[in-house]
């Protein structure tokens, strides 16, 4: 049965979707975390649940949510299933820049371009993935290894090159691929985007990274060899304007997935909560009572963050202050998640580290907002340049 796209949904009923949906892929997280499946069954559910289409504008059959909102639905889901969360995450880091285009007038092949893609996510339930990072490079777009060149005839692009970690492997229609044009500069950064499908030929996947959590992203290396993209689907149908866009509106690149991460520590919350709360004299213990409180001031604290950040690019898309409030964001969340699973251990024992009991991936899982760009220092060293004054719209003041 497949559920309607919410064209034109109010917040709170795409947060009941989210959560009726999430409670459909929970059963799933344990089974997927232990590596008894790929992980695919929760992206279509996903499909179905008209999900997809968060970001696309109600005029062209979306929930037209701006970033302050989306990042509260992603939270809800990330409280069910962080993985598929992220997962999902990155479809919508494609979707994002298409959603901020929304009412501005673009050049034809950008129209044709944008008119195209929203139809594949909203008609044809399609689901997008981003392919960016390289080994020993990270997500970095500065001096990236995979290179486009134009055919001889001039109707297609071909990309050669091998991206390391390509979460969705598999599971996606389609990916958006970062290259560089291949014109013997070694550190070019000026990476341009790709739609490539995921039957182009060419096109390879890698066993899934065998990772400590989140292995549910379905998260692996792709390959790609003499891979013929046709002109058509040139992101937005502009070249090398990738690193531009995010160093003016980092929000996708550097912190879209901080609401799954919200909806990992808000999980982390509830179980030691529910587990507490199972042993009447543990709960009425003053000290038990003092380390909850503890954890929901810190938790409240990041909710507030993330909430005011999001809104902000919605109000502000691009403002130095809101892209300070995400790298902000970002790295509360970063320090929270973590925080919370030291307090669940101490508080809940054994039940913590039970592989039974949703606690011990909810922990393993918090840990993996420090490695996912930006990471910690990154987050911090942005911060303390807007403090000081440096032009954060000069792609020279960043290593990307």
């Amino acid at each position: 049965m497949t559920t309607p796209t919410p064209t034109s949904a109010p917040l709170d009923s795409l947060l009941k979707l989210a959560a009726s949906t999430g409670e459909r892929i929970a059963p799933l997280a344990a089974g997927t975390d232990a590596g008894h499946d790929n992980g695919h069954e929760a992206y279509r559910v996903l499909r179905e649940s008209g999900l997809l289409a968060l970001l696309v504008p109600r005029e062209a059959g979306g929930a037209g949510l701006g970033f302050g909102d989306y990042w509260r639905v992603l939270a809800e889901l990330g409280a069910h299933h962080g993985a598929a969360a992220l997962g999902l995450n990155m479809h919508h880091v494609v979707i994002g820049a298409l959603a901020d285009a929304a009412g501005t007038r673009l050049p034809p092949a950008a129209e044709t371009f944008r008119a195209w893609m929203l139809d594949e996510v909203v008609g044809g339930r399609k689901l997008f993935a981003s392919a960016t990072s390289e080994a020993g490079r990270g997500a970095k777009l500065r001096g990236m290894r995979t290179r486009y060149r134009l055919s001889d005839d001039g109707t297609h692009y071909i990309l050669n090159g091998t991206k390391h970690f390509v979460s969705l492997a598999g599971a996606a229609d389609y990916y958006v691929v970062a290259a560089a044009a291949d014109n013997g500069d070694e550190e070019t950064g000026e990476a341009s985007h790709f739609v490539v499908a995921a039957d182009d030929p060419g096109v390879g996947f890698g066993t899934a990274h065998h990772m400590s959590a989140m292995y549910g992203t379905s998260t692996a290396p792709m390959t790609l060899d003499e891979v013929r993209v046709p002109r058509s689907r040139l992101y937005l149908g502009v070249e090398g304007m990738s690193l531009f866009k995010v160093v003016r509106e980092p929000h996708w690149m550097i912190a879209g997935y901080t609401g799954a991460y919200l909806g990992i520590a808000e999980a982390l919350f509830r179980h030691t909560v529910d587990h507490v709360t199972a042993s009447p004299a543990r709960a009425d213990s003053p000290v038990v009572q003092q380390e909850l409180g503890r954890m929901s001031a810190r938790l409240r604290a990041a909710r507030a963050l993330v909430h005011e950040a999001g809104d902000l690019v919605t109000a502000e898309r691009g403002s130095l202050e809101a892209n300070a409030m995400v790298h902000a964001a970002k790295y509360v969340v970063g320090e929270v998640g973590p925080r919370l699973a030291q307090d669940a251990l101490r508080l809940c024992g054994s039940a913590a580290v039970s592989r039974s009991h949703p606690l011990e991936r909810l922990i393993r899982e918090a840990q993996f907002a420090h490695v996912m760009p930006a990471k910690p220092q990154e987050c911090l060293e942005y911060l303390g340049k807007a403090a000081v004054g440096v032009n954060l719209y000069d792609a020279r003041a960043f290593a990307w």
